[in-house]
């Protein structure tokens, strides 16, 4: 996440894959600052309007981004709403079930991040044809990806809109507090560092998908 991303290319990289039959993209860069938020809304409503879901690592810098906003982003700051429905944003967590399980590393956000993903010492694959553990809510964020390929591949009509409450609703809710990324011993509970105070669960998400199938009208807008 070098944040040197134009956003005419990040619109005109989300545009093609829409065009070129992506179902799920899976973004994993980010910047402070955006000087054409309105080309990536433009960007973000073009997908939605084509049932894509846009997924989105929420960056390693260990702070609310809610507060130092993190581009790109569903969330208009000026006008404190989402600007589609077709945006997840992850975080990260680890093995460690408990107070420690959220990433040192990631950012977080009540109103900016949508759940929590395993993204640190993840085994994939790196450079020269090599495998390796590696960290970042950049592997974070190809888990949901990958849960809603999965969603896809047996609810083929399921909406984009859909697809992104099931993965929400159905994420397993944490109850407890947490320390704060990059903080000692600041405890706060989980519920606060995200939208839902949910992290991935894709067994529920399927559970959940398979419900919705069958009942077409339950959609939550």
């Amino acid at each position: 996440m070098l944040g040197d991303e134009h956003d005419k290319d990040i619109a005109a990289a989300i545009r093609y894959a829409v065009d070129n039959g992506a179902k799920v993209i899976n973004m994993s860069f980010g910047k402070n600052f955006s000087l054409h938020k309105d080309w990536i809304k433009e960007a973000f409503n073009y997908a939605e309007s084509h049932n894509v879901l846009l997924v989105h690592a929420v960056g390693n810098d260990g702070i609310s981004i809610d507060e130092s906003p993190f581009y790109p982003n569903d969330y208009n700051y000026d006008n404190k709403g989402e600007v589609c429905g077709n945006f997840i944003n992850v975080g990260s967590i680890n093995s460690n079930y408990g107070e420690k399980m959220v990433s040192y590393f990631s950012n977080f956000g009540k109103k900016n991040v949508d759940l929590f993903a395993p993204g640190e010492n993840i085994y994939t694959t790196i450079p020269e044809n090599k495998y390796d553990f590696d960290s970042g809510t950049s592997l974070a964020a190809p888990m949901v990806s990958g849960a809603a390929a999965l969603i896809w591949s047996y609810y083929p009509n399921l909406t984009v809109q859909q697809v992104k409450q099931i993965i929400l609703e159905s994420g397993t809710k944490i109850d407890f507090d947490v320390i704060e990324p990059q903080s000692i011993n600041k405890k706060v509970p989980f519920s606060e560092l995200s939208k839902t105070g949910r992290v991935l669960n894709v067994f529920n998400a399927m559970k959940l998908a398979e419900k919705w199938s069958k009942e077409k009208n339950n959609l939550k807008l």
